[in-house]
């Protein structure tokens, strides 16, 4: 299938490890061209030569205020054009009500939320019609996930704030999607994991909750992601899609 993907423009932050990189990676291998960032400038660049094409690595961490409209300039400069972004960033500080601290939550508001917030508004401003605004969220917007109450606050607002997005852009020909990964397997989901005491028996016990019996790989979520932020899935927006093995029994 051909996801349309030749010569695009797309900014993807958070894209040095996990599941940002393996998007970046997925939109690359079918040609299109890709800003990736993080907040460290060396693990930027030994992503982006690893992952080769035509990719440029920019260190940028989603809480500058400065860091948008950075992005947005040099995919105009570099590669003349910007088709989307998806905005990835690493998950809050695992913690329960008691064990979160006020500068834990501050942190995770500037990074997860309004710095996404930031993204979205400027690269909406940049892009006309065809383009889209990718989210990566979590399960925890429809459920609570015992051990992230940081997340389980933060999310399900960001995908209200995309939900009003989709309905505010659709008229300009621009879409709005979020990606929802339950059990992945990356360092984060593998850090999660061993918060238990003994990691081997969390995902076990995880692994026996999900219909397909396994993890996902990074590669499966990219390719989801790929797919919602290409021209393939042009008639696609406002939607939420699970990538999790069917973790997710609600409709």
């Amino acid at each position: 299938m051909d996801l349309g993907l030749n010569d695009r423009v797309y900014i993807v932050t958070g894209a040095t490890r996990g599941l940002g990189n393996a998007t970046a990676r997925a939109l690359a291998a079918d040609g299109a061209k890709v800003i990736i960032t993080g907040r460290d400038e060396k693990s930027v660049e030994e992503a982006a030569a690893e992952l080769g094409g035509d990719v440029l690595g920019l260190a940028a961490d989603n809480a500058d205020p400065s860091a948008a409209q950075r992005l947005v300039d040099t995919a105009r400069e570099r590669f003349g054009r910007l088709d989307g972004i998806l905005v990835s960033v690493g998950g809050p500080a695992p913690g329960f009500l008691a064990d979160n601290t006020d500068d834990q939550w501050q942190t995770a508001f500037e990074t997860v939320f309004l710095g996404a917030v930031r993204l979205a508004r400027t690269a909406a401003a940049a892009l006309g019609e065809g383009g889209v605004i990718g989210f990566v969220l979590s399960g925890s917007v429809h459920e609570p996930i015992a051990g992230l109450t940081i997340s389980n606050g933060l999310r399900p607002g960001l995908a209200g704030f995309a939900k009003s997005l989709a309905d505010e852009l659709g008229p300009r020909g621009i879409r709005v999607v979020g990606v929802l990964p339950a059990r992945i397997d990356t360092d984060r989901v593998r850090e999660l994991d061993a918060l238990s005491g003994d990691a081997e028996a969390a995902r076990t016990a995880n692994e026996a909750r999900i219909p397909l019996r396994r993890y996902g790989t990074p590669e499966e979520f990219g390719k989801t992601a790929a797919f919602l932020l290409s021209p393939a899935a042009s008639y696609l927006t406002g939607i939420m899609v699970p990538v999790d093995g069917g973790y997710r029994h609600g409709f």
